[in-house]
């Protein structure tokens, strides 16, 4: 983050805490219930957000060297991501153009061609068919027609995103919004990878990104665990495009007031957090790199989902007590995440299932949560949702008193 908007931000958190207030919204919105049960909003889910959006799949140092590659299956689409030797980064679906057999699996270095584990059929990393088995038995076939299903693919910032249609195209303008100078200034691409965690839950994977997406529960949920390092229920939320960043502060923050403002830093004393639409969640957390993605569950069941959750540290963990350091901080996510955040979602889910309630409230002093869930509500879905009679985009309506 450049220094102009750190500086911003900082003004604009200590107006607020000055006034003991946060920033409001302008109105209340009233979030429908169906749009985290019904069976007929994950396939559109599936269609529209997971089918034609950029998805962010992983950090550039898994690909970095030619030779390396990583596959990925959380989406709906199986990926495989190569670095040929020219350096090139490829993304292509992880199916042989065979019979459909997974080509590759896990991740790993040095590659020099891809094998299919059914019949033999051999690949390069460009994705180029170079071996036909058995080669009589395919006369007519030219192997040039046959590479991989290549898919659209965009490294920046030391991340890398996929779109998983073939023949379609990265707007990178309108992917990074006006957000690229501002993640281009953290340095992503230089940070190491230290760990990553797979959760499953039983809880729609919307409400996963919900409880990034305010602080206010802070002092109740978490009152034992993150409460004491943040000041609960002060936060800016502000929309780029379909993106929502959102800023949390933290109590040590109050200790810039007795600093000259040219020493201002607010990135060691917040925890900043960029909603990259649809799915995925890049919180920088004082010294490191988090990035949450989360998935619906491929089995169509709209009350179960998988995420990951993955730490990345500025410079490699090369002794025990980095290696420690770094243990903890996972730890004390992971375990704030489970234990507190999706116990309460999966809850959460149970009571939306029973529909009983058929709305729940984002208040005016939540405001990322409507940025977010009014950017779902696109108009393509709004517009069939009504024809079902069902508002599945949430509607504002002016807070009572």
């Amino acid at each position: 983050m450049e220094r102009r908007t750190q500086m911003a931000l900082l003004h604009r958190l200590f107006e607020l805490i000055d006034s003991g207030g946060t920033q409001l919204n302008d109105a209340c919105w009233q979030q429908s219930t169906e749009a985290y049960i019904s069976a007929a909003r994950l396939a559109w889910e599936r269609e529209y957000l997971f089918s034609r959006y950029p998805l962010l799949v992983t950090h550039g140092s898994h690909v970095a060297a030619p030779g390396d590659y990583v596959t990925d299956d959380l989406g709906f689409v199986p990926l495989l991501l190569t670095r040929d030797g020219e350096g090139r980064l490829h993304a292509f679906a992880n199916l042989c153009r065979h019979r459909g057999a997974r080509l590759a699996s896990g991740c790993g270095r040095d590659a020099r061609a891809f094998v299919c584990p059914f019949h033999g059929w051999c690949y390069d990393l460009g994705g180029h068919l170079r071996n036909l088995v058995p080669r009589d038995g395919f006369a007519g076939l030219h192997r040039y027609g046959y590479g991989l299903v290549r898919l659209p693919v965009v490294e920046r910032h030391g991340l890398v995103w996929v779109l998983p249609k073939a023949g379609a195209h990265i707007d990178e303008t309108r992917l990074f919004a006006d957000l690229d100078a501002e993640l281009a200034a953290y340095g992503f691409s230089g940070f190491s990878h230290f760990e990553t965690k797979v959760l499953h839950a039983r809880t729609n994977w919307k409400l996963v990104i919900d409880g990034f997406l305010e602080s206010w529960h802070f002092n109740v949920l978490h009152r034992q665990s993150i409460a004491p390092i943040f000041l609960s229920g002060v936060g800016l939320a502000d929309r780029f495009g379909p993106h929502v960043r959102v800023v949390y502060p933290r109590r040590s923050v109050l200790q810039l007031r007795a600093q000259p403002e040219s020493e201002w830093d607010l990135l060691k004393h917040s925890v900043v957090l960029y909603v990259l639409f649809p799915n995925t969640l890049v919180n920088w957390q004082g010294d490191h790199l988090e990035i949450w993605r989360v998935f619906p569950n491929k089995n169509g069941a709209p009350g179960e989902c998988v995420a990951e959750a993955s730490l990345y540290t500025p410079e490699p963990a090369r002794t025990d007590s980095a290696r420690e350091h770094w243990r903890r901080n996972m730890e004390l996510l992971i375990r704030t995440v489970v234990e507190e955040d999706l116990a309460v979602a999966e809850d959460m889910q149970r009571g939306y299932e029973a529909r009983v309630q058929t709305t729940m409230t984002f208040g005016r002093h939540e405001p990322a949560l409507a940025f977010y869930h009014a950017q779902l509500g696109d108009e393509s879905f709004t517009q069939k949702a009504e024809s079902d009679r069902v508002d599945w985009s949430g509607r504002m309506r002016t807070p009572t008193s």
